[in-house]
């Protein structure tokens, strides 16, 4: 359809896009996708063009597109009580609902949540809170976070440098002092290939305490994990990887923080991939799924062994000194409820974990012999495709040639969104949770052919 295109024209003179390759597109040299509408699982853009949308947005539509639930409380939210903060003991019958439904979920060794707007926030305001516990404490010197290669906390200045991920600290000075990286959990990826599973996991652990010994645990305070490593590549841990890695942070006294902020609602067919793992969180970090992205809203959770010190802090040094204006935003928080319900009524978490396995098991019969696919993994509603140039020698294509890009431009032509992850060759799928396997079966046989278009 021909436009006279005076949003695209706007677009490129206006509007600073995130993750974009900003010359080329303010020179009209990338595609300008405009979506106008959303159903389910598919988007459509104004052209009128549908999408099978199999990376539900960015990992956070868990309920699906269109549901008339939220889109209802949102309204009634906004006509009743548009904004008030949560200030100084301030709060509306949203915001205090929604904290009751996030903790009555949560793992039960957890006490309060603090609700912000994203997740990058979210981890911000935990690392503070990390500070801040053990000043009270009396432990001034033991401030360092450790987080990993490949983890993916954000893209703020803390949160970005928790971040493993080269794009997200180039030329941005990052990290920032204080913040160390161990090895990812990532086996397919692994220095030595001679390892097996249980001898790569005892090689995080030996890395990890490396690296606790090198910094000198008395100054090291937290470590930060996704459950899955998620814009890292997909990549579930080695068997028992969690049970380990909690062994040495209790040793040494170190504060866990997990980030469940891809995790959070039934992305891993558990409420919570604390859940799956078996994982007891210090903090944890939740946004994406709290509100299927229906309104942006965030929350840390702090655990009631934190809660008690921070408690402690403010009797002694009065307010605690943190807050956002949009912090329990009401209308976030109604949308938060209507989600939780939705999540609840239409047994989400449960179909995460059948179709999810099920696109996991055709994705693997339909690409696990190709000769440039090195791996195939997933766990629940998460599913990833590596690409390799040799598979016997797990010989990586060439970053230059931008391969996994081409690949969903294919896909894109046949109507279904996937991602093209960063540094590798990775395709990406995290579609909503109510995804049915007949429309498993579409990005599936989708995600096949536009492999073997540009691969052979």
């Amino acid at each position: 359809m021909l436009h006279n295109d005076t949003l695209d024209k706007w677009d490129r003179e206006n509007f600073f896009h995130p993750s974009t390759h900003l010359a080329q597109h303010a020179r009209g040299e990338s595609p300008n996708r405009i979506i106008t509408g959303a159903d389910g699982v598919y988007i459509e853009d104004r052209d009128g063009k549908r999408y099978l949308d199999a990376f539900g947005g960015l990992y956070c539509v868990n309920v699906g597109y269109g549901r008339k639930e939220i889109t209802d409380a949102i309204a009634k939210q906004a006509r009743e009580l548009a904004y008030y903060h949560a200030y100084v003991g301030h709060g509306t019958e949203a915001s205090i609902t929604l904290s009751q439904m996030v903790m009555e979920r949560a793992p039960k060794n957890m006490s309060k949540v603090y609700f912000g707007l994203g997740g990058s926030d979210a981890n911000e305001t935990i690392i503070k809170l990390v500070w801040y516990y053990n000043n009270i404490l009396g432990r001034p010197e033991k401030k360092k976070i450790i987080s990993r290669w490949r983890g993916y906390h954000g893209s703020g200045l803390m949160s970005g440098s928790l971040t493993g991920l080269e794009l997200f600290h180039k030329k941005f000075d990052l990290p920032l002092p204080g913040v160390h990286h161990t090895v990812a959990p990532d086996f397919f990826r692994r220095a030595d290939l001679s390892l097996d599973e249980a001898g790569f996991l005892q090689h995080c652990v030996d890395d990890l305490e490396a690296l606790i010994q090198l910094e000198g645990p008395d100054t090291i305070a937290a470590f930060i994990g996704e459950p899955v490593l998620g814009t890292g590549g997909i990549t579930p841990p080695p068997a028992r990887y969690w049970e380990a890695i909690q062994k040495v942070l209790k040793k040494h006294d170190i504060l866990l923080i997990v980030d469940e902020v891809i995790t959070g609602f039934g992305r891993l067919g558990t409420m919570f991939g604390s859940d799956h793992y078996g994982i007891e969180p210090d903090f944890m970090t939740i946004a994406k799924g709290l509100t299927s992205a229906y309104a942006p809203l965030s929350g840390s959770i702090v655990s009631e062994k934190v809660w008690s010190v921070l408690e402690k802090g403010t009797d002694e040094n009065g307010p605690l000194g943190h807050g956002w204006t949009y912090s329990a935003h009401p209308i976030g928080a109604a949308a938060g409820v209507a989600n939780l319900k939705l999540i609840d009524s239409l047994g989400l978490v449960e179909n995460a974990t059948v179709s999810g396995d099920y696109l996991n098991t055709q994705m693997r019969a339909a690409l696990g012999d190709h000769a440039h696919v090195g791996d195939i993994r997933g766990q629940g509603m998460l599913c990833a495709v590596e690409l390799v140039e040799d598979r016997d020698d797990r010989i990586f294509l060439d970053p230059s040639k931008k391969t996994s890009a081409m690949i969903v431009s294919a896909m894109a032509k046949r109507n279904v969104i996937a991602r093209a992850m960063p540094q590798g060759d990775i395709l990406g799928f995290a579609p909503p949770l109510c995804l049915t396997k007949e429309e498993a079966d579409i990005v599936v046989s989708v995600t096949a052919d536009s492999v073997k278009e540009v691969l052979g």
